[in-house]
């Protein structure tokens, strides 16, 4: 009896689905729910599109009108470059954030090689050292991370680049001090109105463009122009 209890009991927990709605064609309200995700992943998808290529367009809009306008300053920056580093001086560049980022890339494309086998050219990003830019931020303060370095490492003849998409970074703009005080060619890098730093800079390229991204597209773009230069 025991035994024909457990077998009711088992029976009535699990019932069999009445007929015609069990596990087989999903029902209308699933097919409706899966359509409108479909739909929602298509607009998704659209939108996304849509600004990629917003970004594309005003990517070559800004490439379009550094063309008309920088060729001659960026042939500049790298006939001085290319003076600097024969008369045995260096390029120290920095900046913060994403322009940090470009510093150190643009040293390493010097150091290392950009698409040719050669020699290394003398660069470094005064970036990288976290010790130096935590002890001279804690004891100093942040706006000389990289005016020390530029006072200790700085030669007669050496070129530093300050990189500033708005070209208001006051550690930048103490560098481009500290970089005349040791009588070092001065290049700013920068974007919008050029700021504070364009005026203080021997050589200023200024994208033409407000948009931070675009800004720092170019800047990465004219460092691989000036390392394509210097190899050629």
């Amino acid at each position: 009896m025991h035994h024909n209890r457990r077998a009711g009991h088992n029976s009535g927990s699990n019932p069999s689905p009445p007929p015609g709605r069990g596990y087989g064609k999903p029902s209308r309200c699933r097919q409706r729910i899966s359509s409108k995700r479909g739909r929602h992943v298509t607009d998704a998808t659209a939108a996304a599109e849509t600004r990629i290529s917003h970004s594309l367009d005003q990517h070559a809009e800004v490439v379009a009108a550094t063309r008309e306008a920088l060729i001659p300053a960026i042939a500049r920056l790298g006939l001085t470059v290319r003076a600097a580093l024969a008369a045995g001086n260096k390029v120290m560049l920095c900046g913060n954030g994403g322009s940090a980022a470009d510093a150190q890339h643009i040293s390493a494309e010097l150091i290392g090689r950009f698409k040719k086998e050669r020699g290394p050219l003398g660069a470094i990003a005064l970036t990288t050292d976290s010790s130096i830019l935590t002890c001279v931020g804690n004891d100093y303060s942040f706006d000389d991370i990289f005016s020390r370095q530029v006072l200790g490492l700085g030669r007669p003849g050496d070129v530093l680049i300050g990189i500033s998409t708005s070209g208001n970074s006051a550690n930048v703009i103490n560098a481009m001090a500290a970089a005349e005080q040791r009588q070092c060619v001065t290049v700013a890098l920068v974007g919008r109105d050029g700021g504070k730093l364009a005026p203080l800079a021997q050589q200023a390229i200024i994208v033409p463009s407000n948009d931070t991204a675009r800004i720092q597209e170019m800047h990465i773009m004219i460092g691989h122009m000036m390392c394509d230069f210097l190899e050629d």
